[in-house]
């Protein structure tokens, strides 16, 4: 794998925001701090539980460089990348290409009609071709609306330039096949398993470590669940996925996820992370999420602050 890029707990961090909306500083460093707690070893910037989708560039160019500064060399720093062609993704990285990020990370196109895999490898492999940055790739599999094949995911895996790859496809297929072909090149990208809640397929595979939206709060337990993994103690790696996941269902609101994001920014405005539970599009925090969240960090307090 990329030397400089290290196995373990990888964060797709939440924004945080002031009330009026702005990039709210003082609670990425704080964030910061919070991850070096948890033992996270990098952090993912402005992906989907960034909120990356719906924030101007001068923002994410904020988040990014509040981010690098606070982090000073002790967290590797990527940040969200995605368009729909090699053009795109390279005029966006150009907006980071001197901000001190370490990485961008590209997902599939948000939608593109009757392409072939063909157009998407040579798309892909473009951007690692001319990036001025190191690049990873979010491997979503069918979950994606546009579905980029294992195989192609293959090819890209040999590029000098890219240096990471997130799997939330759940395709056991592919776990193999990455991990095996892994192990055929001389300097494979990391592999990071982006399923917070089946952590252990991954594991067994053979993956480096994982990247998830909840590691702002599942960090510490999510360590625990690499390290017991890695002793071949299937049985307390999996009940400690259990713990988490029902943590995750009470932040998160139950099945369906409907206290989602806003749930997990509360959490961290009780946590004393964040200031304010600020969404840009509003996520709503129902009052009976906002009492489970209350009790569940008083039951969990140990694994949210080691």
């Amino acid at each position: 794998m990329k030397k400089e890029f290290k196995a373990g707990v990888w964060s797709a961090a939440p924004t945080p925001f002031t009330d009026d909306g702005k990039v709210d500083h003082d609670s990425i460093k704080r964030l910061t701090e919070h991850h070096l707690r948890l033992g996270v070893r990098g952090v993912f910037l402005c992906g989907t539980s960034g909120e990356g989708p719906w924030m101007t560039t001068d923002m994410c160019r904020e988040v990014v460089e509040t981010t690098v500064k606070a982090a000073a060399g002790r967290l590797k720093v990527t940040v969200q990348v995605t368009d729909n062609s090699a053009l795109r993704i390279l005029d966006n990285i150009r907006h980071f290409a001197d901000s001190g990020v370490d990485a961008a990370i590209m997902a599939p196109p948000y939608f593109q009609l009757n392409t072939s895999q063909e157009y998407l490898k040579n798309m892909f492999m473009e951007v690692l071709d001319k990036s001025p940055l190191p690049v990873g790739f979010y491997h979503r599999g069918p979950h994606s609306s546009v579905k980029v094949e294992a195989g192609t995911v293959m090819q890209m895996m040999a590029h000098p330039n890219l240096v990471m790859v997130k799997d939330s496809s759940s395709d056991k297929e592919a776990m193999t096949s990455f991990v095996s072909h892994a192990e055929t090149l001389a300097n494979p990208p990391l592999l990071l398993d982006g399923d917070e809640f089946d952590c252990l397929p991954y594991l067994q595979a053979g993956y480096d470590g994982v990247l998830f939206g909840g590691a702002c709060f599942n960090g510490y337990i999510s360590t625990q669940i690499l390290q017991a993994a890695s002793a071949g103690d299937v049985a307390g790696a999996q009940s400690l996925q259990e713990r988490m996941n029902a943590m995750m269902l009470n932040f998160f609101g139950g099945p369906g996820f409907p206290c989602w994001l806003a749930g997990q920014k509360q959490v961290l405005v009780e946590l004393g992370i964040f200031s304010t539970g600020k969404t840009i599009i509003n996520y709503s925090l129902t009052p009976e999420c906002h009492k489970t969240i209350k009790t569940t960090i008083d039951r969990e307090k140990d694994f949210l602050l080691p």
